[in-house]
Order: C-alpha cells, then sequence, then structure tokens
C-alpha cells in the first residue's frame, strides 16, 4: 500500500492514551516496520506504536482515529481520561532543506525511518506533557508544607501523605528513565545516521532536554521538601517519645515516693 498517496503535506498526531500499550496483540497485523511497531491504518495513512502507551497517527481522517483508537482501547493499562495530543504539519519536498519553518517541518520524503524519527520525537514530547501536568500538581501540593514551615513551623500533613508523594516522584522517574528513555535516541538512527541532523532539528524545536532537565530539577525539589518535612516528622514523634519516657519515669517516681511516705510513716 503507497503511504499517503503522494500527498506533498500531511498532519502527525500524537496521543498519549495510557500508561501501557499491549503490542503483542497488533503484531499479528500487517506491519510497515516491527520496531517501533508501525502499522497501516485509512486508505493510505499509518501509526507508529509505543508501548509506553504513545501513538503517532500520520494522514489518518478523524472518523479512521477513533475507530482505531476505540480497537485498541482494551490494550492500555491504566488508560488516561483524557489523551494528552501533540500535532506536527508536515511538507514533503524532496528539494527542501530540512528543518522547521513557522512551526512547520519540510522534509525531503516519508520514508519509514524519517516517520520513525518524528514519531519517536512526538511522543516524547506527550509523554513530558503528561509528566510536566503531574509533576505541577505535586508540586501545587508541597508548596502549602513549605509555606506552612517558614510562616508557624507547623507541618500539618500525616506522613502517608509525604510517602505518596516520594512514591510519585520514584514512578515518574522511572518510567522517564526506564520505559520511555527520553534522553534516548531512537534506533532508526542506527540504520540511518544520515537523518540524525533531523533528529536533532526535532530535539530542539521541542525542547526534550531542557524539559527533561526541568522535570529532574522539580522532583528534586519536590523529593528534597518531602524528606526534610519528614525528617521533622520524625524527630518530632522521637522527642514526644522521650516526653512520654520522661512522664513515666516522673510517675514512677512520684508512686515510690508515695508509697515510702505514706505506706511507711508509722
Amino acid at each position: 500500500m503507497p503511504l499517503f498517496n503522494n500527498k506533498t503535506a500531511i498532519r502527525a498526531r500524537a496521543l498519549l492514551l495510557g500508561e501501557r500499550l499491549d503490542l503483542k496483540p497488533l503484531r499479528n497485523a500487517e506491519q510497515l516496520a516491527a520496531q517501533p511497531l508501525t502499522l497501516p491504518i485509512a486508505d493510505h495513512g499509518c501509526v507508529v506504536l509505543f508501548r509506553y502507551g504513545a501513538a503517532v497517527l500520520f494522514d489518518v481522517p478523524p472518523l479512521q482515529e477513533v475507530a482505531f483508537l476505540e480497537h485498541v482501547k482494551s490494550l492500555l493499562a491504566d488508560p488516561l481520561p483524557e489523551p494528552e495530543i501533540e500535532t506536527l504539519d508536515l511538507h514533503i519536498a524532496p528539494d527542501a532543506k530540512e528543518g522547521f519553518e513557522r512551526d512547520q517541518l519540510y522534509i525531503q520524503d516519508v520514508g519509514l525511518q524519517r516517520l520513525q524519527i518524528i514519531a519517536d520525537v512526538l511522543a516524547k514530547s506527550v509523554v513530558l506533557a503528561e509528566y510536566e501536568r503531574r509533576v505541577a500538581g505535586t508540586f501545587d501540593r508541597i508548596e502549602p508544607l513549605a509555606a506552612r514551615l517558614e510562616r508557624s513551623g507547623g507541618i500539618g500533613v500525616r506522613a502517608g501523605e509525604l510517602i505518596r508523594h516520594t512514591g510519585r516522584n520514584l514512578l515518574v522517574m522511572h518510567r522517564m528513565v526506564g520505559r520511555v528513555e527520553v534522553g534516548e535516541k531512537p534506533d532508526a538512527l542506527w540504520e540511518r545516521p544520515d537523518l540524525e541532523r533531523l533528529y536533532l532539528r526535532l530535539e530542539d524545536e521541542f525542547e526534550l532536554k531542557e524539559r527533561q532537565l526541568a522535570l529532574h530539577r522539580k522532583l528534586e525539589v519536590i523529593g528534597q521538601t518531602v524528606e526534610t518535612v519528614l525528617d521533622l516528622l520524625q524527630s518530632r514523634r522521637a522527642l514526644r517519645v522521650e516526653w512520654y519516657i520522661v512522664v513515666l519515669i516522673v510517675a514512677e517516681i512520684v508512686l515510690s515516693l508515695y508509697g515510702l511516705f505514706w505506706h511507711g510513716a508509722p
């Protein structure tokens, strides 16, 4: 099946659908490529799928897109209530200098490796957007803790809530580094090193490195805040235990003196 029917302009739509996408059932379908899994869709379009829950559709009409998303819904783990979406208009011109012009990408052809590199960057961009949203929400919950400490020295939060914040931090870092590999270059560049310049332009346009670094910094701040508050909670609990021990010792002394002077009196 010829892709895009010799069109000179197509649209790419990247969607983050859930935490994970089971690709095994889809590998039995007709494939354009296996890694990353690329399938033909609609009349002349295609979709590139990633196991971390992202799908990048090229030149797929809205009705076919809805039908495809309905088809893969059962393969998603923890689907998002609303998918994170990124769109990019592509212009195909064999003699063009590849790069961006007015937020549109000019490319020389629509070979599979070139599309997979574009899909890789778009998929990582929607993942970063979702993580940025989550970390911003955590920041909103963490900020009052720091403000409360500054104003009154009080904490006003339970240890369990702080541990959940730590868990969210670790989960985001694990998914960014381990599952999504935001900082890694796509496998297609091993076969087509001549496309590295295109990849670097895409990476720069979507600010993948800068956004990943900013996320890491925010996660570090959240982690340090949570660690500090947990240390304060533990110190206060330790101090409270010490006071309990002191009270028990004093009570024991009082009872001993009471017994000595009261019962020992003639």
